[in-house]
């Protein structure tokens, strides 16, 4: 067999064990993540998803070894009894961490009673630049749409990330827009990442080998494909839910195509969604171009932002974002935003409406709860609610917008 020959195998093997692993998630994952809590809800209020009640948000909370502790404090800050969460420690992580995380969340009085948080027990695969991220982010996805019916979007977080507003104000800002939008930087202008990042050939070892190691790449390059439009962007998205289960159930052939294209793909988690989306007639016109979170990038700029601090502070407010990264571990800048922005004490949830206990520092007010269905926006919520109208007034003036 010739060295084309065997390169042309090899990449549409691992396109197809790619696409297996994914179909599998959806099949029969059952045996792969655990509740962090028994099954049954003993004394929770009753949760709406109806039309007139705010909208709830399903979170994919994922980091890798040494960030149980992160992802934890990070699941304090944005937890919410409407909300739906899926944690996720990576492979190169131990059993212990994860126990210790699942342990963790059991003691939060919410998560007992509304058991709506959950611990991925048997990790992905996982290595950052090759394919294994996206199926990890598409299997996640799948556990969300099976284990609740009533969430509205899909939001992805890294132990890296910290909210900028209350989950109360969340809620009350996308209480007011439509709710087939999706959040999702992309651009079809895709500069030297044609030829650095979409034309070059590699190979996720995390599909074949069980420790985690680099991508390697084929001497070869392959030319842009003509039966699509490549899109890149922002790894980080807000997805409606109508178009994750597109992704994910594939009544269309356009996301299995995509899927097996980006295998080969370096930063596929860059290239799927924004592809995807803008590929197909039902979904290209819901695009927000923004992923709703704050960055300060070096000069030249890195793979990755720079880590924020303390001097960022007053830039992050004023943003009228969501959320921002990255941040380092337990950094002063956190505790800031805990304690100016969501009134949060250390290791208790961020208070909203819901919240009915007696605030003292021996007693957490969201060990007690009334109305999980009224949400009581913050100052933040000004902010972020500005933010948003100006996306959606850019927004409504393109006839479309994945142009």
């Amino acid at each position: 067999m010739g060295a084309e020959k065997k390169w042309l195998f090899t990449l549409f093997s691992g396109a197809f064990i790619t696409l297996l692993i994914f179909l599998s998630f959806i099949s029969g994952f059952s045996s792969s993540y655990y509740y962090a809590f028994p099954p049954h809800k003993p004394f929770p209020s009753t949760v709406h998803h109806e039309p007139g009640h705010p909208p709830s948000f399903a979170y994919y909370i994922s980091g890798g070894r040494g960030d149980g502790e992160r992802l934890f404090r990070l699941l304090l800050a944005v937890y919410h009894p409407r909300n739906r969460y899926l944690l996720h420690i990576s492979a190169d992580g131990s059993d212990d961490e994860r126990l210790r995380l699942g342990t963790m969340v059991k003691s939060m009085p919410a998560v007992q009673a509304f058991g709506n948080v959950d611990v991925i027990g048997k990790p992905d695969p996982y290595t950052y630049m090759g394919s294994t991220n996206i199926a990890a982010i598409l299997r996640a996805a799948a556990v969300l749409l099976k284990v609740d019916g009533g969430w509205d979007w899909f939001v992805t977080l890294s132990a890296m990330d910290y909210p900028l507003i209350t989950q109360d104000d969340l809620s009350h800002v996308f209480s007011s827009i439509r709710r087939d939008l999706n959040f999702i930087d992309h651009t079809s202008d895709l500069g030297w990442k044609e030829g650095q990042r979409i034309q070059p050939i590699v190979v996720d070892p995390g599909i074949y080998l069980a420790r985690r190691t680099q991508i390697f790449h084929a001497t070869e390059k392959r030319p842009m494909p003509d039966a699509f439009r490549v899109f890149t962007g922002s790894p980080w998205v807000v997805l409606s839910r109508s178009f994750v289960e597109f992704c994910v159930f594939g009544w269309d052939n356009l996301p299995r195509t995509l899927l097996m294209y980006v295998t080969n793909v370096v930063l596929s988690q860059e290239v799927y969604f924004h592809s995807v989306i803008c590929n197909s007639p039902e979904f290209k016109n819901t695009t927000v171009n923004a992923d709703l979170r704050y960055f300060v990038w070096d000069d030249p700029p890195k793979m990755e932002p720079h880590f924020l601090n303390t001097s960022d502070y007053d830039e992050m407010i004023k943003s009228g974002a969501a959320f921002a990264r990255q941040f380092e571990k337990d950094r002063p800048v956190l505790d800031m935003i805990d304690r100016n922005i969501l009134n949060r004490g250390r290791n208790r949830v961020t208070p909203g409406a819901w919240c009915r206990g007696r605030r003292s520092w021996w007693i957490d007010p969201c060990s007690q709860w009334g109305d999980v269905n009224v949400v009581k926006p913050g100052p933040q919520a000004k902010k972020f609610g500005e933010s948003i109208d100006k996306l959606l007034d850019d927004w409504n003036s393109q006839s479309n917008s994945c142009t």
